[in-house]
């Protein structure tokens, strides 16, 4: 801004001492045609004259002034050279130097952006194309060791850019074409760790972020690629279907032996209760009869039935009676063949009636 205030001022004093020039020049040249003697001339000729001075000073003002002076704007350092050889580096601000003596070259310390291109085979020999989004910023303790070793930013961001590429193709170069595919996000964390441990303390910047950011095979590979996908989820496709059906199956099959076991278990409990019934049937019929009946429960709630056979018509009665009668419950449907248990005694049966 100062530089161009003071550019403006003088170009208003070299423009405005050249017009009055001009102007007092051109009046005496009139004067001269009219044969007219004015007393004011010599006046003019003073004035000129000063206006000469001005004008000598301006120009030279102009050509050494404005441009000595130096603005380094906020997020750049400049360092400084005089007569070539680095004499110091200068933070943000406006300085004066004259430009004949000292030259001021600005590094950007702010983080500076990089996209990367270039190209590389996996394991297998398939071409890549790929793309490394890098982040990095100049250590601004370190810009004169910058200026010194590098000679400018150009030359070490391009120093930077050599490393990455290095380092990005020794990893893509490592695996094969479909690993790289399946495992895309490893391989930029493994770019990101190389980058960084290759951009070492000598190239004196902080790297902020490196991110592999994309990866091109050819259209032949990625139509192979495609090809083999969709074979595979036609494969796997295939293979769900099967299990669904083979669960189906098996679902049908547990259903049709749960529906056999619950026929079975309904006709055992039919037999049970039949014989149940059967059998306190035949404790009625006994009591019908005048046979004296007692009646026990035991712990496991099995209730034994004493018929004893002194009384009533007698033993033998007794025991043709309750042979036929076993012989009726035998030729029930669904009975399963468990007689109600009779225990003979000498003098009485005893008849027992399983626990509900």
């Amino acid at each position: 801004m100062i530089r161009i205030i003071l550019f403006t001022i003088l170009i208003i004093a070299v423009i405005g001492c050249i017009v009055g020039i001009a102007f007092i020049n051109s009046k005496k040249i009139l004067d001269k045609k009219k044969n007219y003697y004015d007393k004011t001339s010599p006046k003019l000729g003073k004035v000129t004259i000063v206006l000469a001075i001005v004008l000598a000073v301006s120009v030279v003002l102009l050509i050494f002034i404005p441009g000595s002076f130096h603005q380094v704007d906020t997020g750049t350092v400049a360092v400084v050279r005089k007569l070539g050889k680095i004499e110091d580096i200068r933070q943000p601000g406006t300085y004066f130097d004259f430009y004949f003596l000292k030259k001021y070259e600005i590094y950007d310390t702010k983080v500076q952006q990089d996209k990367i291109v270039t190209s590389a085979y996996s394991k297998d020999g398939q071409t890549m194309d790929l793309e490394v989004f890098l982040q990095f910023q100049v250590q601004s303790e370190n810009i004169m060791k910058i200026a010194t070793e590098y000679g400018g930013l150009e030359a070490l961001q391009a120093r930077i850019e050599t490393v990455t590429i290095e380092k990005t193709k020794a990893v893509m170069s490592s695996a094969e074409a479909m690993t790289i595919i399946q495992n895309r996000s490893r391989f930029s964390e493994e770019v990101s760790q190389a980058v960084r441990s290759g951009i070492s303390s000598d190239y004196f910047v902080n790297v902020k972020d490196v991110v592999l950011t994309n990866i091109d095979f050819t259209d032949e590979f990625e139509k192979s690629v495609e090809d083999k996908v969709i074979a595979e989820q036609e494969k796997q496709a295939s293979i769900t279907r099967a299990e669904a059906q083979l669960e189906v199956a098996k679902l049908e099959a547990q259903k049709k032996i749960a529906e056999a076991q619950g026929n079975a278990e309904a006709q055992l409990i039919i037999a049970q209760a039949e014989a149940q019934a059967a059998t306190a049937k035949l404790v009625e019929l006994s009591r019908s009869l005048n046979y004296t009946i007692n009646e026990n429960t035991d712990a496991e709630g099995i209730v034994t039935y004493t018929i004893d056979t002194t009384t009533g018509p007698g033993l033998e009665k007794f025991k043709s009676f309750v042979e036929e009668y076993i012989e009726y419950l035998a030729y029930l449907e669904k009975w399963d063949g468990n007689l109600p248990e009779v225990v003979s005694g000498d003098d009485s049966l005893s008849v027992i009636i399983p626990k509900e």
